[in-house]
């Protein structure tokens, strides 16, 4: 078999050498990239052969997936517990050198709280110590600033900051933000919100600050490199807007030119039982390393709920309830996020797909899922190869149950699509050439592969399992049955050409088929996008 893929390769590197765009180098991840997509070139049918082999060359055993129950009460007591107690320190100050808000006023956006504060905009800082909420009331002791509401609630209406080293406490306590004065949070050092509630807060209406319009101001959260972040038992609701690192909950590392003054470690996060509504991204970060999003509920947010973005490294995303994102998916881990887990999550009915994997998010694990009622996909993988989908359940998805788009490498073992609007797993080339891609920072191969083992695809409207012309394909022990065609189970393409071999050998011989291609024409290849 490495024979024939090799011999494939090296057809279509010859190919690209007198085509005006080389995707293969795009595949490496360097300076090197080429800022042109790759060809559409694909092996044609004839190309292709198969072989019947023992499923047992296709065996995996159980992924290794990490101990979500460590994420607990107990353990983030636990780290609070460890923050040494400092005498509380509180200021109100400009803005001006603040690390953490310098994203705020660089670029022209200082305007946006010259406006809300009807002067040189200042923030309240947490300077030093573990400090309470009831601290900083006391040490601001201006009702300008922040005022303690009837209801025992705090509004604050400055930008409330913490320095690097200083530690936050929020427990049992409700903190509003002032979207007419521009409040937000920004955490440059500890902050623990445990059993509470931060919410964008309408002043003139007397109540949250629901979405309106994507580039209308509300208050954000955004903690920054260096900074440790814990939500536990909290809800955080009506936050975020169209502005870079203001979507609502943000972990972000500072940029390239920051940090290089700052050297700041990647931020880090426990988000555990908390609830996450209306938010503009339920969740995002950038260059975070080690996040756990575990057991938390995600419902209504606007455009993603779940989407942990750019370089992001060993992120745990597992059992939460994702529903209700009006725009786009429940869960996308998007531009080189790898080594990470999605566990366990429930995402459904979501403006787009249950959970994406995107531009080159490799080396994760997609694991136990439950993906249904999407107006997508069930799962989608886009230009993200080397990864696992393993024991997830698509059903009743508008278009696939499982979508694989030019990502090689893929292993989809013991997964149930059922009742889904296109095919059960889909395997498709797409030549994006004429997007508006960055193909030097959004690199990819046009080339589709995969091994598929095991689970159940079961009255899928197009049928159970088509692919385009992939690199390869292993197909060992599918249930497909229950078609909704009137033609009852059919492959197309590739498929359709071995399809009485590839079922004599699942059905009569309990054996394993190979299908790639021994030796390549130069073809194109198109297929209607579903």
């Amino acid at each position: 078999m490495k024979t024939r893929y090799t011999r494939w390769v090296l057809c279509l590197l010859m190919t690209s050498l007198v085509m005006p765009a080389s995707g293969f180098a795009a595949a490496v991840a360097s300076n090197d990239r080429p800022a042109t997509p790759p060809p559409a070139v694909a092996p044609l049918i004839e190309d292709y052969s198969i072989e019947m082999m023992s499923g047992e060359k296709l065996y995996l055993p159980d992924p290794d997936i990490p101990d979500a129950s460590a994420f607990n009460r107990e353990a983030i007591e636990e780290k609070l517990a460890g923050r040494p107690d400092g005498t509380p320190s509180v200021s109100v100050e400009r803005i001006g050198g603040v690390s953490a808000l310098g994203d705020f006023v660089d670029e022209g956006r200082a305007r946006e709280w010259v406006v809300r504060q009807f002067s040189h905009p200042q923030a309240i800082l947490v300077n030093s110590g573990k400090v309470t909420l009831d601290d900083v009331y006391r040490q601001v002791d201006d009702p300008r600033y922040m005022e303690r509401m009837e209801d025992g609630a705090y509004i604050i209406r400055l930008p409330l900051a913490v320095r690097q080293d200083a530690t936050l406490v929020m427990r049992d306590q409700t903190l509003r933000l002032s979207e007419e004065r521009g409040a937000f949070i920004a955490n440059d050092g500890w902050l623990f919100a445990i059993d509470s509630n931060i919410v964008g807060w309408r002043e003139q209406a007397g109540g949250p600050a629901t979405f309106q319009e994507h580039e209308s101001f509300r208050p954000f959260y955004v903690g920054w490199g260096g900074s440790e972040n814990f939500i536990l038992g909290t809800t955080m609701a009506n936050l975020g807007y169209l502005q870079s690192k203001s979507y609502g909950f943000t972990v972000a590392q500072y940029s390239e030119y920051d940090n290089a003054r700052l050297n700041r470690s990647a931020p880090h996060a426990w988000l555990v039982d908390s609830t996450f509504e209306d938010l503009y991204y339920g969740f995002y970060c950038y260059e975070a390393e080690d996040v756990a999003i575990v057991n938390n509920l995600y419902r209504d947010n606007i455009v993603y709920g779940i989407d942990p973005h750019d370089y992001s490294e060993r992120l745990l995303i597992a059992n939460n309830e994702v529903y209700g994102t009006r725009e786009k998916h429940g869960i996308i881990i998007s531009r080189e996020v790898n080594n990470s887990w999605i566990i366990g999550n429930k995402s459904y009915n979501n403006g787009l797909s249950g959970i994406v994997l995107d531009r080159q998010s490799s080396n994760n694990i997609v694991a136990n899922n439950v993906s249904y009622d999407n107006q997508g996909d069930g799962i989608g993988l886009y230009e993200s190869p080397d990864n696992l989908l393993w024991g997830n359940r698509v059903m009743n998805n508008l278009r696939n149950g499982i979508r694989v788009r030019n990502s090689s490498n893929v292993d989809v073992y013991h997964n149930v699509a059922v009742l889904n609007g296109t095919w059960g797993i889909y395997g498709q080339l797409k030549d994006l050439s004429a997007t508006d891609r960055n193909f030097k920072e959004d690199f990819y191969s046009y080339e589709v592969s995969m091994r598929v083992v095991g689970g159940e695809l079961a009255s899928n409207a197009s049928g159970p399992l088509s692919t385009d012309n992939p690199a390869y394909i292993s197909i060992y022990d599918v249930g497909m049955r229950f078609p909704r065609s009137n033609v009852g189970i059919h492959f197309e393409g590739v498929l359709g050409e071995y399809q009485a071999k590839i079922f004599d050998a699942l059905r009569n011989q309990n054996r394993a088929v190979h299908i790639e291609p021994s030796a390549v024409v130069s073809g194109q290849v198109t297929q209607a996008e579903n």
